[in-house]
């Protein structure tokens, strides 16, 4: 990766003052240099996925889903898609986010990049392109789980997720607490802090099981340093079409344990 005082000769420069990774007269500050350095090191694990989508369907599509106010959706297009036939949907449910970032798109000129106004149980049906990459950046909560259902439904060829406050589980880990400490196990959840962490890291097992078990090669990385972020979890799945063998019952032991059946409907399907 290149020097992070140096911005990367295709990047536009409008588009990091609008997304306020560079100050309004372009320059980096402490703040805006701490943002470009976790764009461009997000941006090393995607390029390469990038590179080969591209390699095998030139008119390619990314779709962005929870995206929020796009900016995965526009750094991945200003790095790499505009300089190639492909195309990137950001998907979002807040009209005005979506409002915005058309009025953006249409200012830098990113003719194939689009938005959608969707919810979860629309999308797959809005949608009637063959999807090639999903991707969902701190999508809150089941928003994440929303966007692997989607890939899933899609036959993606690649899902990067990075998750964000999963509280779903949590929440359930919670309810069930006081039926749970009758096993010593439930000591890594008694406390309100472990819940919180217990029910994160559960949730990221779970979904994580649930792409191997609908053939998915699964990766879990490290995005940033603990220094950038406390939501740097990057989970890249790559499908391959060899569907693990034990996941689906690992998936429903798991969540017996835990007394989780309550989600059965969320991670199997």
């Amino acid at each position: 990766m290149q020097p992070i005082e140096e911005i990367k000769p295709q990047q536009s420069i409008e588009l990091l003052k609008s997304l306020h990774i560079l100050t309004r007269d372009g320059k980096v500050n402490q703040d805006s240099r701490r943002k470009l350095k976790q764009v461009y090191h997000l941006y090393q694990f995607i390029e390469p996925i990038l590179t080969e989508i591209k390699e095998i369907k030139e008119d390619y599509l990314l779709v962005d889903h929870g995206a929020g106010k796009s900016y995965l959706g526009f750094i991945l297009y200003d790095l790499f898609v505009k300089l190639s036939q492909g195309r990137v949907i950001g998907v979002e449910f807040n009209q005005k986010l979506i409002d915005q970032s058309e009025k953006l798109a249409r200012e830098l000129k990113f003719e194939r990049l689009s938005f959608l106004t969707s919810d979860i149980n629309s999308t797959a049906n809005l949608i009637d392109s063959p999807v090639d990459i999903v991707t969902a950046l701190h999508a809150c909560d089941t928003a994440t789980d929303d966007a692997l259902h989607f890939g899933l439904n899609k036959k993606a060829a690649y899902i990067i997720v990075i998750p964000c406050c999963q509280a779903e589980v949590a929440s359930h880990l919670k309810k069930n607490k006081a039926q749970s400490l009758k096993m010593p196990l439930a000591e890594l959840w008694r406390h309100g802090i472990h819940t919180r962490e217990m029910g994160s890291h559960l949730t990221n097992v779970l979904r994580c099981l649930l792409l191997e078990s609908q053939g998915y090669q699964v990766t879990v990385t490290e995005l940033v340093g603990w220094e950038h972020s406390m939501k740097n979890e990057l989970i890249i799945a790559k499908r391959t079409g060899d569907k693990k063998g034990n996941a689906t019952e690992r998936i429903e032991k798991i969540l017996h344990e835990f007394n989780l059946e309550a989600l059965k409907s969320r991670f199997l399907i």
